[in-house]
């Protein structure tokens, strides 16, 4: 597997229909979720999307909410609720709305969000969207409710890229958080690893083999146009995006060994940081900018240490485990993720950065490539089960787990993107 030998920067890929579609299977039970009834929005029958349905399936994913039943419930944003009934039902929040076709062929949407504990209403929302954007929209209400009721940001209407190998083609795709609305971003008769999503949301760096090497290209999502920023002598992989959107880190072996340097996003002469005999790879900036994490094997076996984005010394980091690879660092600074070997089998390990504490948070044994929520939350990973790879999200505590599973086929190298403005 890619990630799992520092060695090698090209395993195999995985095999997914192009015009694959997931769906969301939530495993677990948290400790504190919030009841909450989300009626079927009024007009849904007859809607493209189902909105309701999509707003549940992730505030479920989330790990901190529990679905109250509201089948055969009629209600919309106009109704006030039986606020008594639904205590009676145990549930502490509701979220009612309609979806309307307007004379211009758009799709009116509308919601309200009920405290029921306190008979309060939070508030609602309204769009006006075409057909292709109703997905985009039970996203951001999702984002609404989820931001309501915990105080932190929703992560739904974020998207995710991964990567994936049907017959002799790589494509590189871009999904909705839920892994669903997937769009080929871009396909190659070569191999494509390593995606990385910009600060902005806009761009992904990857590392593409067409010219026979491994080389680093930065892609416009938007546009598909795309520039080559790294194509110097030997390899050019495992790109990382400064916070700013500026720089790239990268692992380069122009002088030899593979070690690690910064280049402009924008290309130009890189600026060597990491001055080892070792492999250094796998960098990773924290949400300051200060700090890169990385993997290097200068102990004998692959470690993640980290070391000032200026230039010094590195610092080891793991210390639990023969073989720790793939660092992913949570955005708000408080937690390592990070996949190491045990047994002989491979598994999602979340570190407190704080206390240094770690935790293996999977019961499988196949686990790549971690990636945090933009708020910190989830973490999603690849990984095998059942016989085949899936495309996974779990909560830092492992409990609440949600299998993002094509019809047939594999998905690889997942990355959470960031919120857009």
């Amino acid at each position: 597997m890619l990630k799992r030998h520092l060695f090698v920067l090209l395993a195999g890929m995985v095999c997914l229909p192009t015009f694959a579609q997931f769906r969301v299977e939530v495993s677990g039970v948290g400790l504190t979720q919030v009841p909450i009834a989300i009626a079927a929005f009024r007009g849904d029958d007859a809607a493209p999307q189902k909105i309701g349905a999509i707003v549940q399936a992730d505030l479920e994913r989330s790990g901190q909410f529990r679905a109250v039943d509201t089948t055969g419930v009629a209600l919309d944003e106009t109704a006030r609720p039986d606020v008594s009934t639904w205590r009676q039902k145990g549930a502490d929040a509701m979220v009612a709305g309609s979806i309307t076709r307007l004379a211009d062929g758009r799709f009116d949407v509308r919601m309200r969000l009920w405290d029921v504990v306190r008979g309060q209403d939070l508030g609602g929302q309204s769009y006006a969207v075409v057909t292709g954007d109703l997905r985009l929209v039970a996203h951001r209400i999702a984002d609404f409710v989820y931001e309501k009721l915990t105080g932190d940001k929703g992560i739904f209407s974020t998207r995710i890229a991964y990567v994936t190998k049907v017959a002799q083609t790589y494509n590189l795709w871009v999904a909705d958080a839920d892994g669903e609305n997937a769009q080929s971003a871009l396909n190659s008769a070569e191999p494509i690893i390593s995606p990385s999503w910009a600060p902005n949301g806009t761009q992904i760096a990857y590392v593409s083999f067409e010219s026979r090497k491994p080389t680093i290209y930065v892609h416009d999502v938007a546009t598909g146009k795309r520039r080559l920023v790294a194509n110097f002598k030997g390899s050019n992989s495992a790109p990382a995006w400064s916070p700013d959107g500026r720089t790239l880190a990268a692992t380069l072996s122009r002088d030899g060994g593979s070690q690690l340097y910064l280049l402009e996003a924008t290309g130009g002469e890189p600026r060597r940081l990491s001055q080892s005999s070792a492999i250094d790879t796998e960098p990773t900036f924290t949400a300051d900018g200060k700090t890169i994490y990385f993997v290097s094997d200068r102990g004998g076996a692959p470690q993640i240490y980290r070391m000032p984005t200026a230039g010094g010394n590195a610092e080891r980091v793991t210390f639990t485990g023969t073989y720790n690879i793939s660092p992913a660092l949570s955005p708000d600074g408080k937690w390592l993720a990070y996949i190491s070997r045990v047994s002989g089998v491979f598994k999602l390990h979340v570190m407190e950065l704080s206390t240094g504490a770690t935790t293996a948070i999977t019961d499988t044994t196949a686990d790549e490539n971690p990636s945090f929520s933009p708020n910190s939350r989830l973490i999603i990973y690849a990984t095998h089960q059942l016989g085949r790879e899936a495309l996974m999200t779990t909560t830092l505590d492992g409990k609440i787990k949600a299998r993002l599973a094509g019809k047939s086929g594999d998905i690889r190298e997942p990355d959470w993107g960031p919120v857009q403005k």
